[in-house]
């Protein structure tokens, strides 16, 4: 079971396929892990793409378990935010010897994308955005009573106040809940916009990422199985477009 660990954090990773780097975020909130990717366990296909099999006959396809979720594990301390899920994405890139590299991400893995784009703009070169979260009037959605339990369960040195701390600077925001509508406004990162079209996904919200991000793409009728072929040839061109030449 390939796991990176570093300062008590222990995470999850799987790699699949070959050729430059993408490293995918999956779907699921802050309970993100590479089972989302996948068909639900009675077999139901997602209505997304899964970029572990998608993208892996041109890529080298890196997913991971966040931490806390699936088989990873961290502790949660004051002043964990977003900049403590980027820094596990960096060094989990290190340690895999990838100074550069494409990012995908679903759902709250969008925000993680950009988040990197914010951090080391020199290291992320594509994104692609499905289904972005953000602020509209939904911050309730992404406090998940049930993680929250688990947390506090399993780690008895973790109290309420920091928890709902944690919670305010993960979703306190009022765009993408990590980024400002002014980064976004000057990101060179060149960005490939699913918007989504539910409560925690706000079709508002991807449409001004799409709008306002200076090297955006976006592309609207994504969702289902019956567009996987498509979707996966948008987005295998969109990523080989950017791809670094060698």
């Amino acid at each position: 079971m390939p796991t990176f660990s570093r300062d008590g954090i222990d995470i999850y990773y799987e790699e699949s396929g070959a050729g430059y780097p993408v490293l995918v975020f999956a779907p699921g909130g802050l309970r993100s892990a590479i089972s989302w990717w996948h068909p639900q366990p009675d077999g139901t296909q997602r209505p997304w793409i899964d970029p572990t099999v998608a993208l892996a006959g041109k890529f080298r396809v890196i997913a991971m378990d966040q931490r806390n979720a699936g088989r990873s594990r961290a502790p949660i301390k004051p002043g964990d935010g977003w900049q403590s899920y980027a820094s596990d994405h960096l060094a989990l890139m290190d340690h895999l010897g990838h100074r550069t590299f494409h990012a995908m991400g679903g759902c709250i893995g969008s925000s993680f994308c950009l988040t990197l784009c914010e951090m080391a703009p020199a290291r992320v070169t594509a994104a692609v955005l499905q289904n972005p979260i953000g602020f509209d009037n939904n911050r309730d959605i992404f406090k998940n009573k049930e993680w929250a339990a688990a947390m506090l369960a399993r780690d008895q040195d973790l109290d309420q106040a920091t928890l709902d701390g944690f919670f305010e600077k993960m979703f306190g925001g009022d765009f993408t809940f990590n980024t400002s509508r002014d980064f976004v406004k000057q990101c060179r990162t060149p960005l490939l916009v699913m918007p989504g079209d539910d409560p925690p996904h706000p079709k508002v919200i991807g449409e001004e990422i799409a709008k306002i991000a200076p090297n955006a793409e976006v592309l609207r009728d994504w969702k289902g199985v019956d567009k996987a072929e498509s979707v996966t040839k948008v987005v295998l061109d969109f990523l080989a477009k950017h791809t670094p030449a060698r």
